[in-house]
């Protein structure tokens, strides 16, 4: 197995987690900066109004894209499982 080798599942690694964690992240940014926006709207400083809101449609994109963030963590593994023999030298 060369450095190569290494590098490129390490680097369709780090993609595969950017690519699993965006919309939930950004599901947390958008409900964040809208509660946020709200709160110096109304000058309402309550923790609960931005915690609450926030973890609900955090589940909800977990909801959402539950299906296809296991499908695509199933299809890495697949990927670097049929990877092993030809990185031991085998194939």
């Amino acid at each position: 197995m060369d450095t190569n080798a290494v590098l490129d599942i390490g680097l369709q690694g780090l993609i595969l987690a950017a690519k699993l964690s965006a919309p939930v992240l950004i599901t947390a940014l958008v409900v964040g900066f809208a509660i946020s926006l709200l709160q110096s709207i109304t000058q309402i400083q309550e923790v609960t109004l931005s915690f609450v809101p926030k973890a609900i449609a955090v589940a909800i994109a977990l909801i959402v894209c539950g299906h296809w963030m296991i499908a695509e963590s199933v299809a890495f593994t697949h990927a670097i499982f049929d990877k092993i023999p030809s990185l031991l030298g085998g194939g």
